[in-house]
């Protein structure tokens, strides 16, 4: 049996798995991120702690999921297993998928409508709001065994968390004095997240699910990262989706720094006009590069937003697309320090027509796991992970724009990650 210290592309363990008490971020402060905030289990198991069981709305799903009394659905608030059902009154309920009595999972299915929750193992059985209901010989048989006689059904129901919506996305949390949706959001991402999400009732499209090697915050970066996005997609910058000297924008919120925006405005022409000097800079441009079906690429604009694309980071599980005409959200599950799990859900809106609809689907090929996007972002995704996790280097660079934390008036920046990893270090204690 071989230790972390034999095995071949485990990195140096005194730099990467030190305990945490030993953790110090580097000196360079928010110029820099330390290789252990992907790699070691302590600080994995503090971020669940702290974030995900903290004080943090998390999405759990879209109302459009549950519309019925005894719908329910399958989700997680962070990694823990939870249900968001729907009662008989209309209110939805989020509660762990864990059974009171011996912890089974007592839900198996991914999405399904019940009358009641029943749970595999001792049929233990719980009302569409987590209340226990039922427990097989709770009072034992022919006078022997059973429960004792104070035991009391009301208090051994599910562990229920916190709910709130806001136009018919599902949030939830551990913490049940949290602030008001709204406050949380903030402004700034509120406005851009109410275009996509302005009171209209949703249609759910489809379903996407994938397992991406790499650490969850990574994500997050990601998606306040517009200078890979210039350079990483050729997608992008081929057919002026997103391209440096384009009319963009990258937003943090100003209240934690975590939520963010990354927007741009698509040019009138199908194919982007890139100068030579800007060419020469982005080697994923390609010239000659063309649709055969130009219809994928028609914009048509429903929204009063100036913005063509839009791509929302709400902390610390929610991703918002508006890719175009293209419309979904992405539910970030993490799964140990180097995996995490997307679930995707794809949607429109009820009074959207067929023509309408079609549209959407063939526009969503540019996201998913195998997207014209997607990919090239999954794959830079692992080769960060592997670099970081096998390496005897310990720290990574993030001077871009060295001088600005939050909001950035330009794509080639790194203000916005320094922003959420300022709130990260507060909240985790480094």
């Amino acid at each position: 049996m071989y230790s972390s210290e034999t095995v071949i592309g485990l990195g140096t363990p005194s730099v990467k798995n030190k305990p945490i008490e030993q953790l110090v971020w580097p000196e360079e402060g928010l110029h820099a991120i330390p290789d252990w905030v992907y790699t070691s289990d302590d600080v994995y198991a503090r971020e669940v702690e702290r974030i995900f069981q903290g004080r943090t709305w998390n999405f759990v799903a879209l109302e459009a999921e549950v519309p019925n009394s005894g719908d329910y659905k399958r989700s997680y608030v962070g990694p823990t297993p939870v249900v968001v059902s729907r009662a008989e009154d209309g209110s939805i309920h989020v509660f762990e998928n864990r059974c009171a009595h011996r912890g089974a999972e007592f839900c198996r299915h991914t999405r399904g409508n019940n009358a009641e929750f029943v749970c595999p193992y001792h049929q233990w059985s719980y009302d569409l709001k987590g209340n226990l209901q039922g427990i097989p010989f709770k009072r034992g048989v022919n006078k022997l065994g059973g429960m004792p006689r104070d035991f009391r059904n009301e208090e051994h129901g599910l562990k229920k968390l916190a709910v709130t919506t806001r136009n018919g996305v599902v949030f939830a949390s551990f913490t049940h004095d949290m602030e008001p949706i709204e406050d949380y959001l903030t402004p700034e991402i509120l406005k851009d997240f109410d275009t996509v999400f302005n009171g209209k009732k949703l249609r759910i499209l489809g379903f996407y699910k994938n397992e991406l090697p790499c650490n969850w915050k990574m994500y997050h970066e990601n998606l306040k990262d517009p200078y890979h996005a210039t350079l990483l997609h050729s997608f992008l910058v081929v057919f002026g989706l997103l391209v440096a000297g384009n009319r963009s924008a990258m937003v943090a919120d100003s209240k934690y720094g975590v939520h963010g925006t990354m927007a741009s405005a698509k040019s009138d022409s199908l194919y982007a006009t890139v100068d030579a000097d800007k060419k020469k800079e982005m080697r994923s441009f390609h010239e000659g590069m063309v649709l055969k079906d130009e219809r994928f690429l028609e914009y048509v604009k429903e929204f009063d937003s100036e913005w063509s694309v839009t791509m929302q980071t709400i902390w610390p599980n929610l991703i918002v697309q508006r890719e175009m005409n293209t419309l979904g959200v992405r539910h970030i599950v993490p799964n140990g320090p180097n995996s995490m799990v997307m679930l995707w859900t794809m949607f429109g809106y009820e009074d959207d027509t067929e023509e309408t609809t079609r549209h959407r689907l063939r526009q969503g090929n540019l996201m998913g796991p195998a997207g014209f996007l997607g990919l090239e972002d999954n794959e830079a995704m692992k080769f960060v992970q592997e670099g970081v996790r096998r390496s005897v280097t310990d720290r990574s660079v993030l001077k871009l724009d060295s001088e600005k934390i939050g909001t950035a008036d330009n794509l080639i920046s790194e203000a916005a990650i320094r922003a959420m990893y300022k709130h990260y270090r507060e909240v985790m204690g480094f």
